[in-house]
């Protein structure tokens, strides 16, 4: 470990444990799960698209021969899927060391999930609490075992929990409405941390954010093409971004309810450190309240 110039090289072996990354086939998920089977992982890829999975895994392969993956459909978009998705793992590992919940939706057409949610929140947030919760027997008998969360610094902005809609809240800014995941993000590491230290678990919660970095998530933004050229100076590549995830995953000295981010200019860009949050994503009350009302509407309780 090199402090605040941690890097992919600093990543520790990961020969004999499986790790399991949503959105995997591109940008963060992506540069998170060719970087950990290139430390020898195994590495599960949760994708929406097989095809793009396969691509995905085709490129990791050629850079690292031996690497081990392997591919599972998961929409975090449908409870249906991720609950298949899940019982597919489940039933093919007996443990798993680190679950990644990468995958996200930002800037796209105002929509709702199959299940009825507002297309962010129910996405970003309901699917992988879901997901966590069904999965999270195979982690808590695992000693040193981790779930991460990618958050973003969207958190801190417009950011507000509406339980009496909860889920689905359907606001004309796409940009609160991404920041109402992401704050939700946070709430739930929070919980999960407190309610896994309480139970005496083997399994941490941490989260990470990847600053402003180059991947696919603002691809059905308006005018992409004319803006990116102005905005590029300002973000990093994408296996930049993954660091702060990659780091929260797998440094030794990394504890329970951490939240790593890069460490630049309004944390956009550069090496990844612990950064701090907001007011509202510390808040135990809204943290459990957050709990609770996603159990409701998920139907899905956990096991701690």
């Amino acid at each position: 470990m090199t402090g605040d110039t941690w890097t992919a090289e600093d990543i520790p072996d990961q020969l004999g444990r499986v790790a399991v990354v949503t959105g995997a086939n591109s940008g963060n998920g992506f540069e998170t799960a060719r970087a950990l089977a290139g430390r020898g992982a195994l590495v599960v890829l949760a994708v929406r698209d097989l095809a793009k999975g396969s691509a995905a895994a085709e490129a990791i392969r050629a850079e690292h021969p031996g690497a081990e993956l392997a591919l599972q459909e998961a929409d975090l978009a449908s409870l249906d899927s991720v609950r298949r998705g899940a019982a597919a793992i489940a039933d093919r590992y007996e443990r798993i060391d680190l679950l990644v919940n990468n995958a996200g939706v930002f800037h796209t057409p105002r929509r709702q999930t199959s299940d009825g949610f507002e297309i962010r929140f129910g996405t970003n947030h309901l699917g992988h609490f879901a997901w966590t919760g069904l999965l999270l027997d195979r982690l808590l008998p695992v000693a040193g075992s981790r779930v991460v969360t990618v958050s973003s610094n969207a958190h801190r902005y417009r950011a507000r929990i509406d339980f009496e809609r909860f889920g689905m809240e359907q606001g004309r800014s796409q940009s609160a409405a991404y920041g109402r995941s992401k704050l939700a993000n946070l709430l739930f590491t929070h919980e999960l941390q407190r309610r896994l230290a309480a139970a005496g678990a083997e399994t941490i919660a941490l989260a990470a954010h990847p600053g402003w970095a180059e991947t696919e998530i603002l691809r059905d933004f308006p005018l992409i093409g004319l803006i990116r050229p102005l905005i590029r100076p300002l973000q990093h590549r994408a296996a930049a971004g993954a660091l702060a995830t990659l780091r929260a995953a797998t440094d030794p000295a990394a504890a329970g309810g951490e939240f790593y981010g890069p460490d630049g200019l309004w944390e956009m860009r550069g090496h990844p450190v612990l950064v701090g949050s907001s007011d509202r994503s510390r808040d135990p009350e809204l943290q459990r309240q957050t709990w609770e009302a996603s159990e409701q509407v998920t139907g899905l309780s956990f096991e701690v």
